[in-house]
């Protein structure tokens, strides 16, 4: 337990000095980011972008010139760099390193550099003045000639049905931070074709293509993609800050609210309702939208309080500074990650309550199974449990053509289905409950209010029809490398790559890790480690850290001849305890 506190307490820790508030806090991270932009460039003066690059952490480098500009023009709290000749002289060099690489041909191809050009554009805004004619001139064909690289294809996709993966040729996000770009070119380079169509999509997703519940669908809008939400945030506020359209603030609102309440008290989203990632991690993307309302204000704040200094990479460093350009100060109000209870649902079947230190999620969205393309994920997790000093102890993470770590699967006739056919979600005081159909049965995933240090979850299994050839539950643990698991049979285990198999004899009924206890009475083994899908690499995680252990029960149905439903034909009970 004191290994999980010490964590715990890490990771409370600010990046700013005490009593430091935003926006003066990204001015401190950013004074320290641009030292050592600085400090890179006068010990390699003549490295080119791929040789800054290559280097960890190094990636995205032009996001610095934002930094280096937002510093030089921003008279704000904290800001010691406010006219600094020595900064505006760093700006200038970045911008013109970036210049030389695009007139190279070495820019644009470099992966997501749109990303980069987004802060180049912002960047010249700044700094237009102090340019020059020479320079102004120069910067301003690179820019234009990326933004062009897009504009054809933006045009094309602008009266699509739906701005989601399965319509257009790219991410919902990407074509988002497209249309943010040609928005800003636009204004700046006065091409009017460019501005319309950059606030004409803009304005799409601030409006019809934003669901109720305040996220942007990727794949199709009966879910969120939790993590890439922040840069479609981003880019629509972007389109606030400079069109100040009150559609646009209302979609601001509505997001806020949703990372509110879908976020853990670490910072992380909650990973069960996301079909991109199996887990993100605390972002600071977009964070200066949600700033816009005294809670929201409170929880750029928080997030920021999470993000630890040995993350400041330069991707980061320029999201700080777009926090920084456009933080809106007022008051502050309570968030969801203070309170002792909260419960929020949304208008598809998922919900989040926070019971004390406990935090559950049931997740019963269904979604057509994206068979063409690697980016998406199977909705096949449907129960996520985290606890504020143990951390994510049961993991929701979805994944792709893997249905040995899916909640429910069934083998009949040979074909495995582990994707439900319908789901329902109910939500009370007393208990929270999830119910999702397959073709053999239906289960009701049963969640009461969690008290004190324990938490209980019944799987309640009613049989339907004949008999499945097999069917199980599973529970994707998370467990850490180079720590201790103990079951109650007294089997130890240091946890490291070699594969771990314990049985329902060598558990007893219960194992130990990480400062909690699952208890059951059912019959269950355990698997570690189980290397989830990857959409980044087409195929398994190879990383430790990002494996599970898979907890699974079997099911045990059987036919009868007069009943085609046979309610509550098993149930399965955990306990979930932290020391």
């Amino acid at each position: 337990m004191r290994s999980a506190a010490l964590v715990f307490a890490c990771a409370m820790m600010a990046p700013c000095a005490p009593g430091e508030t935003l926006p003066g806090a990204y001015f401190s991270m950013m004074e320290k980011g641009i030292a050592r932009v600085e400090t890179r460039l006068a010990a390699e003066p003549g490295a080119t972008l791929r040789q800054i690059e290559e280097q960890p952490g190094w990636r995205h480098f032009p996001h610095s010139i934002l930094a280096a500009a937002v510093m030089y023009s921003r008279d704000a709290p904290g800001n010691r760099r406010y006219r600094d000749a020595a900064t505006l002289a760093l700006a200038l060099r970045i911008g013109d390193l970036l210049a030389a690489e695009d007139e190279r041909g070495e820019y644009y191809w470099r992966l997501d550099s749109y990303w980069d050009t987004y802060m180049w554009l912002e960047a010249y805004r700044l700094l237009e003045p102090r340019l020059g004619d020479a320079r102004r001139a120069r910067w301003r064909a690179c820019l234009t000639r990326n933004v062009g690289m897009v504009a054809a294809r933006s045009a094309e996709w602008r009266d699509f049905p739906a701005y989601t993966a399965n319509f257009i040729g790219t991410s919902t996000n990407h074509f988002a931070l497209w249309a943010a770009n040609l928005m800003i070119a636009g204004r700046l380079f006065s091409d009017a074709e460019w501005r319309t169509l950059g606030e004409h999509v803009l304005g799409r997703l601030a409006t019809t293509e934003q669901t109720r519940d305040g996220y942007w669908g990727e794949h199709s809008p009966a879910g969120p993609t939790s993590g890439y939400n922040l840069l479609t945030l981003a880019a629509v506020g972007v389109f606030w800050e400079y069109t100040k359209d009150p559609a646009a603030l209302e979609a601001l609102r509505r997001a806020t609210d949703f990372h509110l309440y879908f976020t853990y008290p670490d910072g992380r989203p909650v990973e069960v309702l996301n079909d991109r990632n199996r887990s993100w991690e605390l972002n600071i993307y977009g964070n200066f939208a949600f700033t816009q309302g005294p809670s929201g204000r409170r929880f750029a704040q928080f997030l920021f309080a999470q993000f630890p200094n040995e993350r400041l990479d330069m991707e980061s460093l320029g999201r700080i500074a777009q926090n920084a350009l456009y933080y809106h100060d007022g008051t502050l109000a309570p968030i969801p990650q203070a309170r002792s209870n909260y419960a929020r649902r949304l208008a598809g079947p998922a919900g989040v309550r926070k019971a004390g230190p406990w935090v559950a999620t049931l997740s019963g969205l269904i979604a057509t199974r994206p068979l063409a393309s690697q980016w998406f994920l199977d909705r096949q997790a449907h129960l996520s449990v985290f606890h504020q000093k143990a951390g994510l102890i049961l993991s929701g993470g979805n994944s792709r053509r893997q249905p040995e770590i899916a909640t429910f699967a069934e083998t009949t006739a040979g074909t495995v289905q582990h994707l439900p056919l319908d789901s329902r979600l109910d939500m009370t005081d007393a208990a929270d409950r999830l119910w999702l159909a397959y073709n053999s049965f239906f289960s009701e995933i049963e969640v009461p209010r969690a008290t004190g240090s324990g938490m209980d979850i019944r799987f309640k299994i009613s049989g339907r029809g004949p008999a499945p050839e097999s069917a199980r539950l599973a529970l994707q643990l998370v467990l850490h490398p180079g720590e201790e698991l103990e079951t109650a049979a007294g089997v130890r285990v240091r946890l490291d790559q070699q594969r771990v198999t314990l049985n329902s004899t060598e558990i007893a009924g219960a194992i130990r890790h990480h400062g909690w206890s699952i208890e059951t009475g059912a019959d269950c083994s355990l698997v570690w480690p189980v290397y989830p899908y990857s959409p980044y690499r087409n195929g398994p995680e190879t990383r430790l850290d990002r494996a599970v252990g898979v907890l699974t029960f079997p099911l045990r149905l059987k036919s009868e001849k007069d009943r085609f439903v046979r309610p509550n034909e098993q149930v399965i009970s955990v306990r979930l305890k932290v020391r």
